[in-house]
C-alpha cells in the first residue's frame, strides 16, 4: 500500500499536467487557425473549433500583446487560476487532490507556455468535469494493474513461503514426532537442511538436543542395567560375607591375644560390608534408608574411620585428625562412617598418584547453627574436567579406572542428613571438602 502511494499520487498529478497541456496545445492549434484566416472564420466554426478543444475562451499573448482569438460565453464565474510554467512538484500533487475531492463543475483558467514558441503565453477557461473523469478513469485503471501486480506477488510470495518456510516447518515437525516415537534411535535425529538462516539454526539446536537426550537416555539405560547386576552381585555377595561373619564370630573367642585384639575389628569391618551389601539392595528398590540419627563421639568415629582406611600402616600418606574428645555429633553412624571413608580414600589416592608423601588431616567444630567437618589433603588437586561434575554418578571421577560414585554417595548421604557436602578449595597445595550438618532439621533441634 505505500508503494501504490508513492506512485499514484505523482502519476496522479503528471496525468493532470499533461491533460491541461494537451488542452492548452488544442487550443493554441484553434487560435492559431482563427489568427491565420480571420475573415473567413463564421461563428459556427469558431464555437466547433472550441468545442474540439473543450475550452471556452483563448487568450495568446505575441509580440508583448495580449489578444483574446476565440470566445465564448462562460456558464460560471472563473472558481481558480493554474500557471504551468511555474508549477513544482508539490503544488501539481496539491492541485490534482483538489480535483479529485471536489465533485462539483468549476470553471477555472490555465496559463502555460505555447508550443514551437508561438507566443509568451497562452491562457484557456475550462470546465473540471472531464479532467476529473479522466482522472478518476487513469486512477482505476492504476487499481487494476496494481491489483494484478498485487495478485502475482502474492501468489510468488506463497510458493516462496512454501518452499522456505512451511516445507521446512512441517519436515521438523514430522522428525519431531518420529523421533518422539522412539527417542533411543539415533536415527531419528534430524539433519539440518533448511536454507534459511534461522530455520537451520533451529534444526541444528533440535539435533542438539536430541542428540544429547538420545545419550542420556542411554545412559540411564546402561545405568540401570548396571544396578541390576550390582543388585546381583551384592546379593551373593551379602551371602559369602554372612559366612565369613561367622567363622569371624569363632575367631573372636581365640585364646590367642592377638587375634582376640584383631577380632573386633574385623567383625565390624565385615559387618559394615554386610550393611552395604544390604543397603545396595534396598537402593535398588527405593532410595538411600533415613539416616538414624543419635549422639556420637566424632574423634572416636575419625580414628576408626582412619585405621579402616590404613592410614596407620606403611604408606604414603599419614593421617592428621584435629577434634576436640568432648565433640558430639547427631548423625547417622553407618552412614557418616561411609562419608568420611569415601573422602578419605579419594584423599589417599591422590597422594599416591603425587608420588611423594602427603598428609591427610580431619578437623571439626561446631557453632549455634551446624556442625562442620573438613577433610583435606596436601594432593595434586582435582583437575578442571573433575570439578565441573564432582558430584554427579559416573562423571566426576578424578582417576583412571575410578567409577565417580564416591563423592556422589558421600553428598547424598550428606544430604539426607539436611546438610551439604562442598568443595572448599582445589589447588597445587591440595584439596579441601567441607561437610555441614546442621542442629535443626524441620524445626526441631537436634
Amino acid at each position: 500500500m505505500l508503494a501504490e502511494v508513492l506512485i499514484f499520487v505523482p502519476s496522479i498529478a503528471r496525468f493532470r499536467a499533461d491533460f491541461l497541456l494537451e488542452r492548452l496545445k488544442q487550443a493554441q492549434i484553434a487560435a492559431l487557425t482563427q489568427l491565420a484566416t480571420a475573415d473567413m472564420i463564421t461563428p459556427e466554426l469558431e464555437r466547433e473549433l472550441l468545442a474540439n478543444a473543450e475550452v471556452f475562451n483563448v487568450v495568446l499573448r505575441r509580440d508583448e500583446v495580449r489578444q483574446l482569438i476565440l470566445s465564448s460565453p462562460l456558464p460560471g464565474e472563473v472558481y481558480d487560476t493554474f500557471d504551468l510554467r511555474m508549477a513544482g512538484p508539490w503544488e501539481l500533487i496539491r492541485d490534482a487532490a483538489g480535483v479529485l475531492v471536489d465533485p462539483q463543475n468549476r470553471v477555472v483558467r490555465v496559463i502555460g507556455n505555447p508550443v514551437q514558441e508561438a507566443g509568451s503565453l497562452i491562457e484557456i477557461t475550462m470546465e473540471t468535469k472531464p479532467l476529473r473523469e479522466a482522472m478518476i478513469d487513469y486512477g482505476l485503471r492504476i487499481l487494476v494493474l496494481s491489483a494484478l501486480i498485487s495478485i502475482v506477488t502474492a501468489f510468488l510470495l506463497f510458493l516462496a513461503v512454501q518452499r522456505l518456510i512451511v516445507v521446512p516447518i512441517r519436515r521438523v515437525v514430522r522428525h519431531m514426532q518420529a523421533y518422539a516415537e522412539a527417542p533411543e534411535d539415533a536415527r531419528r535425529v534430524i539433519e539440518p537442511t533448511a536454507d534459511v538462516e534461522e530455520l537451520r539454526v533451529a534444526e541444528e539446536a533440535l539435533q542438539s538436543m536430541q542428540t544429547q537426550l538420545t545419550g542420556a537416555l542411554r545412559q540411564k539405560e546402561r545405568l540401570a542395567q548396571l544396578g541390576g547386576a550390582v543388585a546381583k552381585i551384592s546379593h551373593d555377595l551379602r551371602n559369602i560375607l554372612t559366612t565369613a561373619q561367622l567363622f569371624a564370630d569363632r575367631i573372636e573367642g581365640s585364646a590367642d591375644p592377638a587375634v582376640a585384639r584383631a577380632a573386633p575389628k574385623l567383625v565390624a569391618s565385615i559387618s559394615r560390608a554386610v550393611s552395604l551389601c544390604e543397603a545396595t539392595l534396598a537402593f535398588g528398590k527405593a532410595e538411600e534408608p533415613p539416616p538414624q540419627l543419635r549422639r556420637l563421639s566424632f574423634a572416636k568415629l575419625a580414628e576408626e574411620v582412619a585405621e579402616g582406611e590404613g592410614l596407620g600402616a606403611e604408606g604414603q600418606a599419614t593421617c592428621l585428625i584435629d577434634v576436640p574428645q568432648g565433640l558430639t555429633i547427631r548423625a547417622d553412624e553407618e552412614q557418616l562412617y561411609r562419608v568420611l571413608a569415601n573422602l578419605i580414600r579419594n584423599a589417599r589416592q591422590a597422594i599416591d598418584a603425587k608420588g611423594q608423601p602427603g598428609t591427610i588431616e580431619i578437623s571439626a567444630g561446631e557453632d549455634e547453627a551446624e556442625w562442620w567437618i573438613r577433610v583435606g589433603d596436601t594432593g595434586p588437586g582435582l583437575p578442571a574436567r573433575a570439578r565441573e561434575h564432582l558430584f554427579a554418578a559416573f562423571q566426576g571421577g578424578a582417576r583412571k579406572g575410578g567409577t565417580g560414585l564416591g563423592l556422589a554417595i558421600a553428598a547424598e548421604l550428606v544430604r539426607g542428613h539436611g546438610g551439604r557436602l562442598e568443595l572448599a578449595r582445589s589447588d597445587a597445595e591440595g584439596t579441601e571438602f567441607m561437610i555441614h550438618l546442621p542442629k535443626e532439621t524441620a524445626g526441631a533441634e537436634l
